[in-house]
């Protein structure tokens, strides 16, 4: 239900979007961000519950970061969905960047995860969906370790 409520928004607000921001961005250059070894993404891994809250209400999301074959991959999983396997991830000089698509109604919606830690403690996590026409921003907590 939750899926169906965003998608069907990212897809709204996609279509009414200007072309610009379909594409990314309104037209400067975008930096593109560094691919990331399983060293720069240490801080980040690990299992988190991303906290989110959007136009269309909250949403509750489990993330899990690892290293696969020195590869750094994550697990997206939300109530209504299945795990989302995530191998586009890279990094800007704050943030861990996670980008990945899912089929929606004979279409494909992409996504990008942002994960940025604050001076305080804590992270701030936000998911922009086709190219930023829906975005929900809120917090990453780092699940703890069963003893």
């Amino acid at each position: 239900m939750l899926r169906t409520a965003i998608v069907t928004t990212v897809l709204m607000a996609a279509l009414a979007a200007p072309l610009a921001v379909r594409a990314g961005g309104s037209g400067a250059a975008a930096q593109a961000p560094a691919p990331i070894t399983s060293a720069e993404a240490a801080p980040f891994l690990g299992e988190w519950i991303l906290a989110l809250q959007g136009e269309r209400g909250p949403g509750t999301f489990n993330l899990a970061v690892k290293v696969e074959n020195d590869k750094v991959v994550a697990d997206l999983v939300t109530e209504a969905t299945p795990a989302q396997r995530i191998t586009s991830i890279s990094k800007t000089a704050k943030s861990l960047l996670l980008s990945y698509s899912f089929p929606y109604d004979n279409m494909t919606v992409d996504a990008t995860i942002t994960l940025t830690p604050g001076t305080d403690g804590k992270v701030a996590a936000q998911i922009d969906f086709a190219g930023g026409a829906y975005t929900m921003t809120g917090t990453a907590s780092k699940k703890e370790k069963a003893k």
